[in-house]
């Protein structure tokens, strides 16, 4: 066998491995997005979380100041 035959044979091959290897990179590419966006979403959600709990917390003080009025010393 020559060369040029092993250089074909070695050209037949190798493109179908870099087919196959570049499909799995895109497809870790693809999972690696989907995780990003899977967090990026996960920390809204616990901004949001966050703001609700807030807003919770600042009406119940805002309750429990109506329900209790101070007197004239500041002591409830």
């Amino acid at each position: 066998m020559d060369l040029t035959g092993l250089a074909t044979i070695i050209m037949a091959f190798s493109v179908p491995i870099i087919a196959i290897v570049t499909n799995f990179l895109k497809g870790r590419e693809k999972l690696k997005l989907q995780i990003v966006e899977k967090e990026l979403e996960l920390e809204k959600l616990k901004n949001e979380n966050y703001l609700l709990e807030t807003e919770k917390m600042k009406q119940e003080l805002k309750k429990l100041e109506l329900d209790e009025p101070e007197d004239q010393w500041g002591v409830k």
